[in-house]
């Protein structure tokens, strides 16, 4: 049985946006496919009637700097992602985690739209794209809207993108300012590419006190899976500000961390009580990094 029925290459948005509000059955959209193509070949997603492909779209395409920010196309290739020296600057915690995601022909054909669109609570990308404070551009036959990235989800596998509508376009991401960086890690077992045991991610501005030592003039923490959608620690977070970084604040920082995130036992990849044995650790190195960095 076959698992599409008509396949339509959009040029453009507003080709995508009319290719999946005239499709005569359920539409959906791809461009990697590395998730949505394993899904409907496997069972795990019923049928589809259209699968509309970004791939040719250019505006989705795009890693360029615009108005004080990075946009990065949704259907930008990981790969290109990674070697980006743009991104690099301004936002290494997503070089990173989009480094880890897979392996390099993964890295080849997945995207970030897709990492993100699929909801998933401890995605690599998405976790970094919420600790660096991005938004996402979605387009529809309403227009365009731009919203937090973190207002995208509703539970697991769930986001607020309807997709008979609407079509992530890309990301914004803040260029970094002096004193400012960021660090993402994970941890994950050791039988060659899987899902991520835990993943964090940290972005900070060093605040520079000629009275005391540096503190953190400001944070952001994202934790997966933390819950049933991509977390951000805003509890840790304000704890932190305005502390200055050593073992005692980190330890509590810990704590509360600990108190806010919720790190359940999975069948397949670890107890909740391993998870919080490797939270405490992964957050200090993560931390640490982020904060030498920021120098």
């Amino acid at each position: 049985m076959p698992v599409w029925k008509h396949y339509q290459k959009a040029l453009s948005i507003d080709d995508a946006i009319k290719a999946l509000f005239h499709a005569p059955g359920d539409a959906r959209l791809v461009a990697g496919g590395t998730d949505l193509l394993l899904d409907l070949q496997q069972g795990r997603h019923p049928p589809v009637d259209t699968l509309v492909d970004v791939t040719c779209i250019p505006e989705m395409l795009k890693i360029e700097e615009r108005s004080g920010n990075i946009f990065i196309g949704a259907a930008a290739p990981l790969s290109k992602i990674v070697r980006s020296n743009l991104v690099y600057e301004h936002s290494q915690a997503l070089v990173e985690a989009c480094g880890l995601i897979g392996g390099p022909q993964v890295r080849n054909s997945a995207t970030l739209g897709g990492n993100v669109a699929h909801a998933l609570p401890a995605a690599d990308g998405t976790i970094a794209l919420l600790a660096l404070g991005a938004r996402a551009e979605v387009a529809n036959n309403r227009g365009l809207k731009t919203l937090p990235v973190e207002d995208l989800f509703v539970g697991p596998g769930l986001s607020n993108l309807d997709p008979q509508r609407d079509l992530l376009v890309g990301f914004y991401l803040p260029l970094n300012k002096s004193g400012t960086a960021s660090a993402f890690k994970r941890v994950m077992r050791p039988q060659g590419v899987a899902l991520p045991i835990i993943n964090l991610a940290v972005w900070l501005r060093r605040k520079i006190d000629p009275a005391s030592d540096d503190m953190i003039g400001d944070i952001r923490i994202s934790v997966g899976p933390g819950g049933p959608v991509p977390t951000r620690a805003k509890a840790s977070e304000d704890f932190l500000r305005f502390k200055t970084i050593n073992d005692q604040v980190i330890a509590e920082a810990i704590e509360i961390l600990l108190s806010e995130v919720h790190l359940r036992t999975s069948l397949y990849r670890a107890t909740s009580v391993y998870r919080q044995k490797l939270a405490k650790v992964l957050f200090g190195d993560v931390l640490k990094t982020a904060w030498m960095r920021a120098l």
